[in-house]
């Protein structure tokens, strides 16, 4: 895990890269990589690397990069975790290859030497790397299939910059002063940017599960190769059904892949305690796990300590709980909103729990981040499919149901929620119902937090009932539709996101072993929780059973109380809820 930066130059006409300039994108990233710093600039000074390291496989300084490849043909600038490198390690020695490193670097450079880009379909891992190829005279920028690891680039028409964070790219001086109304009426729709966009014109990040080539002669190749809806469309229901459990246990046994110890979040939900049963069954008694409480919540429903606490005890892990209270919220604000790279109403609990594991000594921890995707945890997979078949069967009910909206929504927003003015219009299709169902200002709303031509423009340009109508289209089931909308928009935008930003801060890398390609593409036919694939088939496969107090528990979500936290500080929206952080939020972290 790192923070990663390029510079080219492909333009004629464009000036060499300036050392002082990739200095300041690499070192804006320094947290991201404490155990290490490296640059390197080309013979001619068209093309820059630089690199900040946190150490975790291969700690000697034959990891360091960027690398190069044996013949000084290729190099490298690479941020993740590759899970699979080890086999690929051992097929690729057994066609003659010798490696000088046991990093996974080394083996996406081999890999490269002898596939070519292709190779990224046969990569395990969460990734973004920029490669440079001397022979074809150009650069390969790649990000992995779930875009677990962001990667952000601003081409001008002559020199490409590109780097792990939007403001370390900003940092560099010659990048972000534009404003991309998508990017900002993105936000207040979804409470996150959306992908390929964010709030600057001429910064945007590479789509997951994508590959970019761009050449000396400006010449740009665009592949999308892996995407999940896709993988959805083509899954075929096999006459032997996957193996749930085992399917898990090789998951988790690969993110487990590391030359530093690897601890585990833990809460009292179904999806950190099956990943503590599972990964107890590996790690053995060696485990460290991390809860954080809430001063605000303890000893009330909301506190889930005990319960964690309890799943510690039943699987003898090294169990290390932290508190946190409102005074330390206020405290660590203007950091938050410094490493925050792109406005979220989210990440605030996950900044403090990668917090608490860094000073507990950890650089990994897993997370069950993904569990609710994959095998429908959330209410989205229940209420949407009923809205729309309530809704989505009688004839005209949308066009009338704009007009009941225009009448409706004055007098609704005094007394409920904004959204049920559009309960006619936005719920007889499936895109259109998950916007409504977690968005956060209704599309009607947006002129009251931005300007109307900002709205107008950006509106235009996201056009997000097509996008979110494409991303379920192809899926043939309802929960799959669900999981694909859910796993597309809001994980990869919002959770994951919000889990690089937050877990850089402090130097700690979080994994997430159900955002996985391989169990992506095995659990494809039964995605979003079908029958005998739920959460609850999911906590059962643990060889030592979970406790029955965590199986019978309701969902209830993680809460963090922000809502109490701005309500104790000064200098804070008056409107306590969501919505006033996220116009507290965007004034801050926008430009």
């Amino acid at each position: 895990m790192c923070g990663i930066a390029a510079l080219f130059a492909y333009g004629n006409a464009a000036p060499p890269i300036d050392p002082a300039e990739l200095d300041r994108i690499t070192d804006h990233m320094a947290r991201r990589g404490p155990d290490g710093r490296g640059t390197w600039i080309s013979d001619d000074s068209r093309v820059g690397f630089g690199h900040r390291r946190l150490a975790i496989i291969d700690l000697s300084d034959a990891g360091i990069q960027p690398m190069a490849s044996t013949d000084g043909r290729v190099y490298i600038t690479f941020n993740g975790e590759i899970y699979n490198f080890r086999e690929l390690r051992k097929e690729l020695e057994t066609k003659g290859v010798v490696f000088r490193t046991q990093t996974d670097t080394e083996v996406i450079l081999a890999l490269y030497a002898a596939e070519g880009p292709e190779m990224v379909r046969r990569l395990r891992g969460m990734f973004a790397f920029v490669l440079w190829d001397a022979d074809r005279n150009g650069i390969l920028l790649a990000r992995d299939p779930h875009g677990i690891k962001p990667l952000y680039y601003a081409d001008d028409g002559a020199t490409v910059r590109i780097a792990s964070q939007v403001k370390s790219l900003r940092a560099g001086g010659h990048v972000g002063k534009g404003m991309n109304p998508a990017g900002h009426v993105g936000f207040f729709l979804f409470g996150y940017v959306p992908e390929p966009h964010t709030l600057y014109a001429d910064v945007r990040a590479l789509p997951a599960g994508s590959t970019l080539w761009i050449d000396r002669r400006g010449h740009r190749v665009e592949n999308r190769y892996f995407d999940l809806s896709q993988v959805y469309h083509s899954a075929r229901k096999e006459n032997c059904p996957p193996d749930l459990a085992e399917l898990l246990r090789d998951s988790v046994r690969h993110h487990m892949v590391a030359d530093v110890p690897v601890g585990v979040f833990l809460s009292a939900g179904l999806d950190s305690t099956t990943l503590v049963g599972l990964t107890s069954e590996i790690q053995g008694a060696e485990l460290d796990t991390m809860t954080l409480g809430f001063e605000e919540f303890r000893s009330t429903p909301k506190d889930e300590v005990p319960l964690a606490e309890q799943v510690a005890t039943h699987y003898g892990t090294r169990q290390s709980t932290r508190w946190v209270e409102g005074a330390r919220f206020h405290e660590a604000l203007e950091d938050v909103l410094d490493v925050m790279d792109q406005p979220t109403i989210d990440g605030v609990n996950v900044y403090f729990v990668a917090r608490e594991a860094h000073r507990a000594g950890l650089k990994v921890a897993l997370s069950g981040l993904g569990g609710d995707e994959l095998f429908g945890g959330y209410d989205t997979f229940r209420d949407v499919p009923r809205m729309v078949g309530n809704f989505g069967r009688i004839p005209g009910l949308r066009q009338g149901g704009r007009a009941f909206r225009a009448i409706a929504a004055p007098l609704l927003k005094r007394r409920t929620s904004p959204k049920w003015a559009g309960l006619l219009e936005y719920g007889t299709r499936y895109g259109d119902a998950y916007l409504l169902r977690r968005g956060l200002f209704m599309p009607w709303e947006l002129p009251e937090v931005l300007d109307p031509e900002i709205v107008r423009e950006g509106w235009g340009v996201l056009e997000p009932t097509v996008r979110l109508a494409e991303t379920h289209a192809p899926v043939p089931s309802a929960r799959a539709k669900i999981s694909a909308l859910e796993s597309v928009w809001y994980m990869r935008n919002q959770l994951l996101r919000d889990a690089d930003w937050a877990g850089m801060a402090h130097s700690l890398e979080i994994r997430v072993p159900f955002v996985d390609v391989w169990l992506s593409r095995a659990l494809a036919g039964v995605a979003g929780g079908a029958p005998g694939y739920d959460k609850i088939a999911m906590a059962r496969t643990p060889t030592k059973p979970l406790p029955p107090a965590v199986i019978d528990r309701p969902k209830t979500g993680f809460f963090v109380p922000v809502r109490e936290w701005l309500a104790a500080g000064r200098n804070m929206p008056r409107d306590r809820g969501l919505r006033g952080w996220a116009r507290f939020v965007h004034t801050a972290v926008a430009p």
